[in-house]
């Protein structure tokens, strides 16, 4: 047996994922137990979750590979700041202190976080390789292109190349500054979003603006070329050196500032969001075009930020050229994870590959189950109300028909998913013919912005009644937008305003699912990927005569999806959801008035008390350095200077903070928490003065030698035919380095 953990960590989206002989077992996001969205600490819960699955010990791993190499990112950010000096002052400020600490140790910290048990040798794999793995070893391809865009790795942004059987070969990439991913976060920044976060939000704002700023946008933000490659104007734009996306130069050319978060959303905004989502579809397109012309397969395999937009996804699969397109559904950072597990696997110890149909990603339900097992007694000790349905169809049955009465159902069964889209195991359901359901979901029940769309779940061979949808085609991941069938359209209200009132109207026989656009963001559901939720779609079929329902993720604004059942009903107490179903028990909303809220709590506290020993841990240690180094103090003050009375003072110190420490264990956390903060101010201006001397006197007078030998070429490539560059080949030794 082989056991290979791949970790992805220290930016955003950290994760986990665990193979063992060349299977998926287990992958999870940190955030989900955490709860702290987008959450990019060591993922030691994750870990924990895939060892626990796997039922073995970190002593029993095999390999470990992190899904970057640290040292050549580290070389990007110094390198670019040489580029910029003495601007971008404030960016180092904020970004080196974070690359002191663990993004510099990551052997360190890989070994720490795995408790000391670990004793092998670390991978460090490229980003995009990383990316390339997650989306061609676990597709149904033997042989595919491979096409990954995001925001920055290393340097690529986006690469290209092809994987045959149990090999991928990268054999082109546009590096940074240079970066679509980071374009579209531009516009998610300006559009008033969160970046990294919400670009998803920008992608569902475009059907309501006009694309009236698409050829502003190509003639002076982006040039691009025939074969997909693409270059920035970075005058316009400041996340090189500065803490915003976009420049004034920016700003000037649209006419106005950013939208701050908590300000509506304006007419500009929903144009913007038009126009460079045209922009991205255009350049993915040309992508994909260039890589059928070159590489003469087939099929695509899409990973990295950028294939997320499901939009673009859409648009490339009906236009091609590829005949097949498969997209790795936890595209983003979270997928690195898994990504390098399997690069270990099959590039580097050369396992052979046997390519699994429908895919070997299992539905990409590879995180925690919710069990059965002391489920009454837990649900009883809290005071909740309960059925519990024996068998699956009894269950469906009831769903489905509480579904046709209007009910709102949070379900909360089996395995979580992995990736960013709950896919019918940590989903809100819902009838998609109600005109008022997208409001309510919106507004009431998720409390998220109203022009958000909700996809549709639709068994599998019933999606091109309801949808312009091939049928030798699947998407069983919600990464790909078609659009509703013209039979079911209707006439849309043309008494309404334009904006985002237009949310309000009812265009198609399946209104909540309906986008303004006619757009619907399809999961198709077949038996083999989820059992039950295709038995619960036919039950709701010969319910209503509609094979289809409305699936949105279980969770609240700003929140992760709920991972445990202790997650799910407490999302379910706070908002208008009228169904829990956990595992078989069934929960009805009017019926919970005596739940004990404190007693869920502890219960969900419980899960972090691992980690609160730690913490307790460390704050003891805390303490009893900080008193010896008090006492250390005290003694100086004494015999060196002979001043009393600041001896005297610190030993009344030393001994008062014992005497709390171990009279009132608890409070160690709350010394340290107070010493850190009342130093901080001094810390503060100590790490600021060196830094400041670091970087006006030893990088600025670099850069500017460099700039003035070299010039500022990168920042504007005259070569206008192509942007790509040759990857890198590596040995086989050189992915055991940092670098």
């Amino acid at each position: 047996m082989t056991a290979i953990l791949g970790v992805s960590a220290f930016y955003h989206d950290s994760a986990a994922a665990l193979l063992v002989d060349g299977r998926v077992v287990a992958a999870a996001q940190e955030e989900r137990f955490t709860r702290r969205k987008n959450d990019e600490t060591f993922p030691e819960h994750s870990i924990a979750y895939c060892l626990e699955t796997a039922g073995l010990s970190a002593s029993q791993i095999d390999h470990v590979g992190f899904y970057e190499k640290p040292l050549l990112k580290f070389d990007r950010l110094v390198e670019t700041y040489l580029n910029y000096a003495p601007k971008g002052f404030h960016s180092f400020r904020k970004a080196m202190p974070e690359w002191a600490g663990p993004k510099l140790q990551l052997r360190r910290e890989i070994r720490k976080g795995l408790g000391g048990q670990y004793q092998g040798r670390i991978c460090f794999c490229e980003h995009h390789q990383s990316h390339a793995a997650s989306a061609f070893f676990p597709s149904p391809f033997e042989e595919a292109a491979i096409l990954t865009l995001d925001g920055v790795g290393e340097w690529a942004t986006t690469s290209m190349g092809i994987g045959r059987s149990n090999q991928i070969e990268l054999n082109h990439e546009i590096h940074f500054p240079h970066s679509l991913g980071l374009l579209y976060s531009a516009f998610t920044y300006f559009s008033g979003f969160r970046v990294n976060s919400d670009e998803y939000k920008l992608m569902g704002l475009a059907p309501y603006g006009q694309p009236k700023y698409v050829d502003l946008i190509l003639e002076k933000l982006i040039t691009v070329n025939q074969d997909g490659s693409y270059r920035l104007n970075l005058d316009y734009f400041d996340y090189c050196h500065g803490l915003r996306m976009t420049s004034q130069r920016f700003h000037r050319l649209f006419g106005c500032e950013p939208r701050r978060n908590n300000q509506p959303i304006r007419e500009i905004d929903m144009d913007l969001a038009a126009s460079v989502q045209r922009v991205v579809e255009k350049v993915v397109q040309l992508a994909a075009s260039h890589l059928h012309a070159t590489s003469g397969c087939e099929n695509l395999c899409l990973a990295g930020g950028v294939a997320l937009n499901c939009v673009s996804n859409g648009k490339v699969l009906r236009k091609g050229p590829f005949k097949n397109i498969w997209v790795q559904p936890a595209s983003g950072d979270a997928g690195g994870a898994l990504g390098v597990a399997y690069f270990i696997w099959h590039q580097l110890m050369g396992n052979q590959r046997q390519t699994v149909q429908p895919d070997a990603q299992f539905g990409s339900l590879l995180g925690p189950k919710i069990d059965e097992i002391d489920l009454t007694e837990k649900l009883s000790r809290i005071g909740a109300k309960f059925d519990h349905h024996e068998k699956d169809d009894e269950l469906a049955g009831f769903i489905s028909k509480s579904l046709a009465d209007g009910k709102l159902i949070g379900l909360a069964r089996g395995r979580m998913e992995f990736g960013p889209r709950a896919l019918g195991n940590r989903s809100i359901l819902a009838d998609p013919r109600c005109r008022e359901t997208q409001r309510e979901l919106n507004l009431k029940t998720k409390f998220r912005e109203s022009f958000r769309p909700f996809a549709p779940i639709v068994l599998s061979d019933r999606a091109a009644e309801f949808f312009q949808w091939s049928e030798s085609h699947e998407s069983p991941y919600m990464l790909m937008v078609t659009e509703v069938q013209e039979s079911i359209r209707c006439e849309p209200d043309l008494t309404l305003p334009k904006g985002l009132d237009r949310v309000n109207d009812v265009r198609s026989e399946l209104p909540a699912i309906t986008h303004v656009d006619y757009s619907a963001r399809l999961q198709t559901v077949d038996e083999e990927r989820n059992p039950f939720l295709h038995q619960l779609l036919k039950r709701f079929d010969q319910e209503t005569g509609c094979p289809v329902l409305v699936n949105t993720s279980f969770n609240v604004r700003d929140e992760p999806i709920v991972c445990t059942w202790m997650d799910a009903l407490a999302c379910f107490l706070q908002n208008n959801l009228d169904i829990l179903v956990l595992q078989n028990f069934v929960l009805s909303k009017e019926q919970q008035n005596g739940i004990d809220q404190r007693e869920l709590e502890r219960l969900r506290d419980m899960l972090f008390l691992e980690k609160r020993v730690k913490k307790q841990r460390h704050s003891t240690q805390f303490v009893m350095s900080l008193c010896m180094a008090l006492s250390m103090m005290a003694g100086l003050a004494y015999w060196r200077f002979q001043v009393i009375f600041i001896a005297v003072a610190l030993l009344l110190a030393v001994v008062t903070i014992m005497l709390i420490a171990f009279a009132v264990p608890a409070s160690r956390a709350t010394i340290e928490d107070v010493f850190k903060k009342l130093t901080l101010p001094i810390r503060s201006v100590v790490t600021i003065v060196l830094l400041a001397l670091v970087y006006y006197g030893i990088m600025t007078p670099i850069g500017l030698l460099l700039r003035r030998r070299f010039g500022e070429s990168w920042k504007h490539p005259t070569d206008d035919s192509s942007q790509w560059k040759l990857s890198s080949q590596r040995d086989l030794e050189s992915y055991f380095k940092t670098y």
